[in-house]
């Protein structure tokens, strides 16, 4: 029996058994996929926590809190410890001498739900969400294409 699934992983650790890989077209749509004999890693958890963001109540407690720090805080990024866009974003500031609250969802116990929070918010889930004097700029490519533009450093100053 075959299954097709598309999924994407970022920043995981996966360990995969690779049967063989495959190019098809589609029109002039070149795809590239991989038959995969087995996975380690229990990523059933991962994808179901991502497909379950529901709605949040943005006036509840913990909403609350996350708008404060980002009303408290010039450069507020929620990021996680692991993903390289987050680095990213990081890498961008410090490199304009500019302070920033780093927010890593991976060392909260309500990591989930502060990202499910940002997620009614901004309208992405993904990590880094990077709030500039209370506007979301967005993540990690978002702040480096600032940074090359030269708007990096006017928006924060």
């Amino acid at each position: 029996m075959s299954y097709v699934t598309c999924v994407k992983l970022c920043c995981l650790s996966v360990n995969v058994n690779i049967r063989k890989k495959t190019t098809i077209f589609i029109g002039n749509c070149k795809i590239n996929y991989l038959v995969v004999d087995s996975l380690t890693f229990d990523f059933v958890n991962e994808i179901s926590r991502y497909k379950s963001s529901k709605m949040v109540d943005l006036s509840s407690p913990k909403a609350q809190e996350i708008y404060a720090l980002i009303k408290e805080n010039k450069i507020v990024i929620f990021s996680k410890t692991y993903c390289p866009y987050c680095d990213l974003a990081k890498e961008c500031f410090d490199k304009i001498g500019v302070p920033y609250l780093a927010v890593e969802l991976n060392k909260r116990g309500d990591g989930n739900e502060v990202q499910s929070i940002l997620s009614q918010m901004t309208g992405a889930r993904t990590v880094p969400r990077v709030f500039v004097k209370e506007k979301c700029i967005g993540g990690g490519t978002d702040v480096e294409s600032l940074l090359h533009s030269g708007e990096l450093a006017k928006i924060v100053a």
